[in-house]
């Protein structure tokens, strides 16, 4: 019995401290996909476009939303 008690406490520490780190390490591929989304949006609906002002805008505004 406490053997089976101890293996499951293991493994939720475990699986905890792997989803810890895959959060870490996906955090920053959901941003910059979501950086590129905005800029390609601002692309196709702006007539004059410029790339490092509206990708400066876009991360503004997505690390604004995330805090």
């Amino acid at each position: 019995m406490n053997k089976k008690l101890l293996n499951y406490i293991i493994f939720i520490i475990i699986a905890v401290i792997l989803l810890y780190f895959a959060r870490h390490n996906y955090r920053d591929f959901n941003i910059n996909k979501a950086i590129s989304a905005c800029v390609l949006a601002q692309k196709q609906t702006s007539a004059n476009f410029d790339k490092d002002a509206v990708k400066k805008k876009c991360e503004d505004k997505i690390n604004k939303s995330l805090k």
